[in-house]
């Protein structure tokens, strides 16, 4: 808890102000880099991030959700100035191998949500052009079939980071 004292002077009061308007500032700053969302047609774009890479490292993975509250569309594809190609991947398990594929699209059923992340559905940046780094933000621009083209500014979380 903070306890304030009474201060005779309005000199103190106006920076207790500066100070809460600094603080409010810098928290919605960081609070639109950890929750960016985007929303296309009737497509939701939430929780979009990727990791950050050590230098010489080519590729990277990119996560997000897409809800969708109207007709079944497609991702099909996506494109960033940090990469010189990014592919819609899906990685799987079968028997003991780990397989991961490139795909033509993603599907987006009709009322219904499909989520983008570590060891399943994902974006892969590939021939990536810089390391990406923590705190960054990467631009990404997705293609659907019906909703068209969106922008989306993915976090770069620390490497290690799971989850959205």
């Amino acid at each position: 808890m903070i306890k304030s004292k009474k201060v005779g002077s309005k000199k103190a009061g106006s920076k207790q102000v500066l100070v809460l308007g600094i603080c409010t500032a810098v928290f919605s700053f960081s609070a639109a880099i950890y929750a960016q969302s985007a929303k296309v047609g009737g497509l939701e774009i939430e929780n979009a991030y990727t990791r950050a890479t050590v230098p010489g490292q080519p590729v990277a993975g990119g996560f997000l959700k897409i809800e969708n509250k109207g007709t079944a569309d497609q991702l099909i594809s996506a494109s960033s100035p940090v990469a010189g190609e990014v592919q819609l991947h899906e990685m799987a398990i079968e028997g003991n191998v780990m397989k991961m594929r490139q795909l033509k699209d993603i599907p987006v059923p009709a009322g219904g949500a499909v989520e983008l992340k570590p060891g399943g559905l994902h974006l892969m940046f590939m021939n990536i052009k810089a390391p990406l780094t923590a705190g960054e933000t990467v631009s990404v621009k997705l293609k659907f079939a019906k909703a068209g083209e969106v922008e989306v500014k993915f976090p770069v979380k620390a490497m290690g980071s799971h989850s959205h």
